[in-house]
């Protein structure tokens, strides 16, 4: 069976959960080998291998961490001229996209991104994709060269599958351009104690209904009392109730979690081509005209104010 290139997202050796969705997919089409790069990646080998890893390439170097994305580039090609692959597989996001655009411009491979499912076909693997925001869903395939692709994470289930999960050393010899770009300084980002957005199972978001930074407390007791991480329109976000980091739209982050529940959100298409591949879609609104409401799966008619702090009460009572 051919093997498929899995790069690793990993915070000092704690792998990521879209990682592990890739290696579900990957093992549709082939045996999953991953690249681990940068500190702590011999941490990464046992629970990829309990994922399907049957083999996990690791580097580590100095110009991972000082650099931007070169060297990473740099390792992941050379994974690919070891492995012959029989796809490249990323997870979508801001690096990662960037990573796999430069990658499959050196093997001369076409890319798709932001895929939503992948599977195993005739002519190579199958992509679904969510397109024109999130109107139309289609099917496509790479026509040349190796496949890169990126998955939208909450794309797969996260599936056990032991393996192996060899461990080998990858060679990697850094390019001159490798060190064109120097990361000088770092900000830590605050910990709030909820998921990444990107990658919750569970968000909650407020938009122009909520009314101010002081009501979003309302959406993140919500948040809170499900371990959901917490969104914003771009009304709310523009209006400065809410980080921008935390938008979801066109403009701002892409989200498929399994529940998505938008609070004060009126649904027009830039916010909805950020969460329309979600699970499941609650929206709590007063104005029942909402476009949200042609969206949802189930809908709230009625005030935010009055709505969420009695379906946050509830959450609680059912878990305590």
């Amino acid at each position: 069976m051919a093997e498929v290139l899995v790069y690793v997202d990993h915070v000092d050796g704690a792998v990521r959960k879209p990682t592990l969705e890739l290696l579900t997919l990957a093992r549709r089409i082939g045996e999953p080998v991953a690249v681990a790069l940068g500190a702590g990646t011999e941490a990464t080998a046992a629970t990829l291998a309990e994922h399907g890893a049957v083999k996990v390439l690791t580097a580590d170097a100095p110009e991972f961490a000082d650099y931007l994305v070169v060297p990473k580039v740099d390792a992941l090609q050379a994974a690919y001229d070891a492995v012959t692959p029989a796809a490249v597989l990323l997870p979508s996001s801001a690096e990662a996209k960037e990573i796999a655009a430069r990658l499959a411009v050196r093997i001369g491979s076409g890319i798709i991104t932001d895929a939503v499912d992948l599977e195993a076909g005739d002519e190579g693997p199958v992509a679904t994709q969510s397109v024109f925001a999130a109107a139309f869903t289609t099917k496509s395939r790479v026509s040349k060269g190796t496949p890169v692709i990126t998955v939208k994470p909450n794309s797969a289930p996260v599936e056990a599958a032991p393996a192996a999960g060899t461990v080998e050393a990858l060679s990697v010899t850094f390019g001159e351009k490798s060190t064109g770009t120097k990361v000088v300084s770092r900000t830590p980002r605050e910990s709030t104690g909820r998921p990444e957005l990107t990658e919750a199972a569970i968000v909650v978001s407020g938009g122009r209904g909520v009314n101010g930074s002081e009501n979003f407390a309302i959406i993140e007791a919500l948040a809170d009392s499900l371990g959901a991480a917490v969104g914003a329109s771009r009304a709310a976000v523009d209006a400065g109730w809410y980080p921008h980091s935390n938008q979801v739209g066109q403009t701002g982050k892409s989200v498929s979690p399994q529940l998505y529940i938008a609070s004060g959100i009126s649904g027009a298409i830039q916010h909805r081509a950020g969460m329309q591949t979600s699970k499941t879609i609650v929206a709590v609104n007063k104005d029942s005209e909402a476009p949200i409401f042609d969206l949802v799966d189930y809908g709230v008619v009625g005030d935010l104010f009055e709505v969420v702090p009695q379906l946050t009460e509830e959450v609680k009572a059912r878990k305590g």
